[in-house]
């Protein structure tokens, strides 16, 4: 009896719960006829018709531009001519070889020579080891080629930063520090 009592409450209370929970539709009724107008809020463009005609018009260049130009070609001529006084510059080249044996050093700088005679190898030594080098290139692109011909002969070869001695290395003018003040003009 318990149970069909509280079974009979809890269908009365769901019944009661249901009749509670309405649909409404007269709210949505109420916006049926709403308009927005957001044309003044969206961005334009010009037509493609007039973009075209604007970009195909020649363009005629003035004189400022090619004072730029000479600009230019003075500021590389400086940039160059200021690099001449440094004596080293950094890039990039193929290592490969890298140890304390000097022997195997040495077979590894006549296998290169042996096989890749067209190749320029260089050989240093940097206490307490051997170097063995191939080339000297300005970007790690450059130095791809030649690292491909040497991986299937030497497979522990690879790309490396290096700096190198700039050729034609001109010293610049040596810096008045004011030692020289107290000469006499002439002596």
């Amino acid at each position: 009896m318990k149970k069909s009592m509280i079974g009979l409450f809890v269908l009365l209370i769901f019944s009661n719960s249901c009749a509670i929970i309405k649909k409404s539709g007269s709210a949505a009724d109420a916006y049926e006829g709403y308009q927005e107008d957001l044309s003044e809020m969206r961005i334009t463009f010009p037509s493609l018709e007039k973009q075209v005609a604007e970009n195909s018009e020649p363009r005629v260049t003035s004189t400022e531009s090619m004072a730029v130009d000479e600009d230019l070609k003075i500021a590389l001529r400086n940039f160059t001519e200021s690099n001449r006084g440094e004596r080293y510059w950094s890039g990039f080249t193929v290592l490969v070889y890298s140890g304390v044996d000097r022997d195997m050093a040495f077979k590894t700088r006549n296998d290169l020579f042996m096989t890749f005679p067209d190749i320029k190898t260089d050989m240093q030594y940097q206490q307490p080891r051997y170097l063995v080098k191939v080339g000297k290139y300005v970007n790690r692109i450059e130095a791809q080629a030649h690292y491909h011909k040497l991986k299937d002969k030497f497979p522990s070869a690879r790309i490396i930063q290096d700096r190198f001695q700039r050729g034609g290395f001109v010293n610049p003018e040596p810096i008045d520090n004011g030692e020289r003040q107290n000469q006499v003009p002439g002596k």
